[in-house]
C-alpha cells in the first residue's frame, strides 16, 4: 500500500485502528494484521492511484465492527452505484463496508454469510 505521509498512515493504522507496528523506517511501516499476516505501507512521492479495495479483513460481527470504527473516527463510506449500494455503510455483496485511510486507499471488512 502507498502513502505520501507515513506519519498520517502510522496514526491511522496504529493509533486509530490499533494495528501493531512490527517494523518501521523512513521508507515504510509494517503492521501486524493477525493470523501471521502483515500490511506494509510504503512512502510514495508520486501519490496513490489505486481506487480499488487495497485490503479486506474478515470479521465475525460486521455491525459491531462498523459501530466500533465509527466511534473511533473512521469514515465508513456510503455507495449508491450500479452493483454496489450500501445501507448504513454495509453493502449486501460480500464486501460489507469501506473506509478511506489518510492516503485515500480503500479498506474493507467483510462478514461471510452463513
Amino acid at each position: 500500500m502507498l502513502a505520501t505521509d507515513l506519519g498520517a498512515a502510522r496514526g491511522f493504522y496504529h493509533d486509530l485502528l490499533g494495528l501493531e507496528i512490527v517494523g518501521e523506517n523512513d521508507r515504510h511501516i509494517a503492521f501486524r494484521c493477525g493470523g501471521g499476516t502483515q500490511l506494509a505501507v510504503t512512502k510514495s512521492t508520486a501519490g496513490t492511484a489505486g481506487t480499488w479495495t487495497q485490503a479486506t479483513w474478515l470479521v465475525q460481527d460486521l455491525r459491531a465492527e462498523v459501530d466500533s470504527l465509527r466511534s473511533r473516527g473512521v469514515n465508513v463510506e456510503e455507495y449508491d452505484l450500479p452493483g454496489l449500494t450500501t445501507q448504513d455503510g454495509i453493502a449486501d455483496i460480500g464486501f460489507a463496508w469501506a473506509a478511506c485511510d489518510p492516503a485515500g486507499n480503500t479498506l474493507g471488512d467483510a462478514q461471510m454469510k452463513p
